[in-house]
């Protein structure tokens, strides 16, 4: 059996910003597109940018080992040498990280390293790496209350 892929379709403000980031900043392969959307290929998953600028960059956080985590986001898992050089492209880019790149719940269940932005439209991104990929799914407990910032 093949693994699915993921499929997601998001808000954008601006077709030609989507286009220039996640095509040109982050390498995505573009797919089919219209005048009201466009689809890339996001680390082998479909990815779907759809024009709706009043539905774009709404912004809520969660606490998360000290940081505010914002919500919603979505990414992808990657091998530690590709999260190193996805962090070293972003900053080559001048991408201003939401969250530094660093590792999160260092020592503990499900240590991972982390990295966190905002896309053109205010969309957030994160891309995690695991040194141990079966902590991916990991149990333990985490406590938060969400927060909304202004």
């Amino acid at each position: 059996m093949t693994t699915p892929l993921f499929h997601l379709a998001f808000p954008v403000h601006d077709l030609a910003a989507a286009r220039q980031f996640y095509g040109g900043v982050m390498g995505c392969a573009e797919g089919r597109s219209s005048d009201h959307w466009i689809d890339f290929d996001f680390f082998g998953h479909q990815l779907v940018a759809h024009l709706s600028p009043d539905e774009a960059g709404k912004r809520i956080t969660n606490p998360v080992d000290g940081d505010d985590v914002p919500v919603p986001h979505f990414g992808v898992i990657l091998d530690m040498p590709a999260w190193h050089a996805l962090a070293d492209r972003l900053r080559a880019a001048g991408t201003r990280f939401v969250i530094e790149p660093h590792i999160r719940f260092a020592g503990q269940v499900g240590e991972q390293a982390t990295l966190f932005f905002y896309d053109p439209s205010g969309n957030a991104l994160e891309f995690k790496a695991f040194a141990d990929m079966s902590q991916v799914f990991a149990k333990s407990f985490v406590s938060h209350q969400p927060r909304v910032s202004s």
